[in-house]
């Protein structure tokens, strides 16, 4: 006889929309340890995860020998930024009494210029005119007695008591007193009419230039402080830049040991790094500034968190009750529901993948159980819908063909219309009864004529997992034979992923009111 393929029922009965996740615990509030060196360091010593410290005591410590290094050559810096700054300050000290001398000086020699100019008005000019004056009334007197003189001696010589030559010299002195009184009046015109006002120019002319002078002075004296004073203030800067510097080194130096800001039990932070990996903390590995290296919970609580596909992040909102399943304490389910679901992708999924957007999501913890630890790995089952009584079939079941969405029964193509799903389940809404049996592969060549898997467009295929649960519930189709149909597909491969049958399929969920991402059960568990 012809041998079966797979096939599955359809089911009438309660169905769970869900939405699953891996993640981890963590506590709700909790002290974080964080690394403050700058740029990227090397952990040198780690404290082992779960130990009990206390406030103050040494949990890491991170290698900062570039660090000290550079302090060394900064110190030598900062050495003659200081040196140059008290240079400067000198400098500027010294300008401040030299400026008050060379002011001091100049207002002198003003004092000077204006002493010389009344000292001439009132005083020699006055005994120049009274000289000359004096100097001419001499002359006069002379003049007189060598004409009295000259007179008396001609007298003389008249009657032949004095020589000829006698004569001739009495009146050669009267000639020369009467020239000298001339060029006396003539010197006293000439002081007059040019040495006095050229006097009195030349004087008015020194005070006038030692009012510039001392205005000269001034301005240099201000200009020089002011270039003192900008280079004092440029060179204190200097320093205190140094200063600081030297300062943050050495800050960096201490921050280098990390201690604990309080006493609790050290946990190791779980982040995903830039290109997808995780960043994991050991001795060793390499760190970033303001990466959080450890945390130390506090009492208040447990939290789940997961990252969520950006293709389910629609279904989810605060409020939503979930199931936990921590993998450390198997057989025990945790109830909580959605606290927080991020606005914005994480930043940090686009380096693994550039096309995938993942979503930070937090779900709180109601019945906490002892044995749970931060850190620990955990599912969670973000419940999306409780369907109470619906028709549904297995997704492998479900097929897309051109605009349709089809099912093989008996080896004939169905179609029908969907609902929602979750990772194994897709509700029917038309098209097939309970207790039908749908053929999990399709027949041979379909593929091939442009048919495709609908849960190949629902769940991306780098998450697909086993489908050996949905195919340890099937049975054998009868009177549909193997020969007809691949095992799992054409060639036995899963089928081909085209972006239209993605974004066919995606739009029909959208319109069914969309499925879950992974997992869920028909029965809610």
């Amino acid at each position: 006889s012809d041998t079966g393929i797979l096939g599955a029922e359809v089911r009438r009965g309660p169905l769970t929309i869900s939405v699953v996740q891996r993640g981890n615990l963590s506590a709700r509030n909790s002290a974080k340890i964080t690394n403050s060196l700058e740029g990227e360091s090397q952990i040198l010593f780690l404290i082992e995860e779960g130990s009990a410290v206390s406030k103050g005591q040494l949990v890491a410590e991170l290698d900062a020998s570039a660090l000290i290094d550079r302090k060394i050559g900064q110190e030598i810096a900062t050495e003659g930024a200081k040196a140059t700054f008290i240079n400067a300050e000198q400098g500027y000290r010294i300008q401040e009494s030299q400026n008050t001398s060379d002011v001091a000086r100049a207002n002198q020699n003003l004092e000077f210029a204006k002493t010389d100019l009344i000292k001439y008005v009132e005083g020699d000019w006055p005994q120049q005119l009274q000289e000359a004056d004096e100097t001419i009334e001499i002359a006069k007197e002379e003049l007189a007695q060598a004409k009295d003189r000259l007179e008396w001696s001609e007298k003389l010589y008249e009657k032949g008591f004095l020589t000829r030559t006698e004569l001739e010299s009495d009146e050669l002195q009267y000639s020369r007193s009467t020239i000298r009184l001339e060029q006396n009046k003539r010197n006293k015109d000439l002081l007059i009419k040019y040495d006095n006002p050229k006097e009195l120019a030349v004087l008015n002319a020194d005070v006038t230039e030692a009012i510039r002078e001392l205005e000269r002075v001034k301005l240099q004296a201000e200009a020089r402080l002011v270039e003192k004073k900008s280079s004092m203030r440029s060179a204190k800067s200097k320093a205190d830049f140094e200063i600081e510097r030297l300062a943050k080194l050495e800050r960096q130096i201490s921050n280098a040991k990390i201690y604990a800001p309080e006493g609790g039990m050290v946990v190791y932070s779980r982040s995903e790094g830039r290109r997808g990996s995780e960043n994991i903390i050991e001795e060793g590995a390499r760190v970033y500034e303001r990466q959080e290296l450890m945390t130390i919970p506090r009492t208040g609580g447990m939290l789940a968190e997961v990252s969520l596909h950006e293709s389910v992040i629609k279904k989810v909102t605060a409020g939503q009750k979930c199931r936990i399943f921590v993998d450390a304490i198997p057989g025990v389910t945790l109830h909580g529901e959605v606290e927080f679901v991020a606005l914005l992708p994480d930043k940090n999924s686009w380096w693994s993948n550039p096309n995938q957007r993942l979503f930070r999501t937090r779900v709180s913890i109601f019945n906490e159980n002892v044995d749970m630890r931060p850190g620990m790995s955990c599912a969670v089952e973000i419940i999306v819908a409780e369907l109470a009584d619906t028709i549904y079939m297995p997704l492998q079941a479900a097929f897309t063909q051109g605009n349709k969405t089809i099912c093989f029964v008996d080896g004939q193509v169905v179609e029908v219309e969907i609902g929602q799903s979750n990772e194994k389940w897709i509700e029917v809404i038309s098209g097939v009864d309970p207790g039908t049996v749908v053929a999990l592969n399709p027949p041979a060549g379909f593929l091939a004529e442009g048919g495709g898997r609908a849960d190949a467009a629902i769940v991306d295929e780098n998450d697909v997992e086993d489908d050996s649960d949905t195919a340890a519930e099937a049975t054998t189709a009868p009177g549909v034979h193997e020969n007809d149909w691949g095992a799992n597909g054409e060639d036995g491969e899963r089928p081909e992923i085209t972006p239209e049958m993605r974004e066919r399929f995606r739009a029909m969920r959208g319109q069914g009111g969309d499925g879950g991402q992974r997992g869920g059960s028909p029965h809610g568990g």
